[in-house]
This record gives structure tokens, sequence and C-alpha cells, in this order.
């Protein structure tokens, strides 16, 4: 049995990390061709069941669409789950004004907590 199948199989009973794992083997074609819709699927998926990582990644994807106001939403809640590639990414947003200062105040006050 392969990677991908534990990770299908898992995905398919609600396993968060699964559906991560099986976004990385489809953006990278581990097993799989590389598919950016089923990359972004387990993406949301991921993200919805609360792991910071995916939620981080569809900010990226969402940015690189010009979704900005997406991308921000993405990358705030991102940040409150502690992906401190979030507070990152939101540091240079508000550099550049693309983030307002009570935004990014918010986001760090949660990253702490």
């Amino acid at each position: 049995s392969s990677a991908f199948e534990y990770y299908t199989k898992a995905a398919g009973l609600g396993d968060t990390e699964a559906h991560y794992w099986l976004s990385l083997l489809y953006q990278n074609g581990h097993g799989v061709e590389k598919e950016m819709r089923k990359v972004i699927h387990h993406w949301e998926e991921a993200a919805i069941g609360g792991h910071p990582r995916a939620r981080h990644n569809l900010g990226w994807h969402e940015g690189n669409n010009g979704r900005y106001e997406r991308a921000l939403k993405h990358y705030i809640i991102s940040a409150a789950q502690g992906q401190d590639e979030s507070i990152t990414t939101l540091m240079e947003k508000f550099k550049e004004g693309f983030v307002q200062k009570d935004e990014l105040a918010a986001a760090l006050r949660a990253h702490k907590a």
C-alpha cells in the first residue's frame, strides 16, 4: 500500500493532516500526476480542518491570482493559528501598504495567544 493510498483513505475519514500531505503529493507529482486543482482542493479541506500551513498556502495561491483581500484573510487566520510564515508575510505586506496597522496588530496579538 502506497503513501497515496494511505493518505487518501485517511483524508476520506476526515484527517486534516492527510489532506495536507495529499496536497504535497499532487503539488510535487510524487506517485500521482501533478494537478493544481487537486492541490487546492486538499489545501482547502486541510484549512477548513484547522491546518495553519494549508491556510497559509491558500493565501499564497490567492495572492498569486490577484485576489489580495482573500489572501489577506487566509494569512490572518493562519497567523492566529501560529503560522510564523504568515506573520512574516503580513509584516511584508504592511511595509508595502497592503495591510493596515490595526490588522497587523490584531494578527500579532492572535499569533502570540
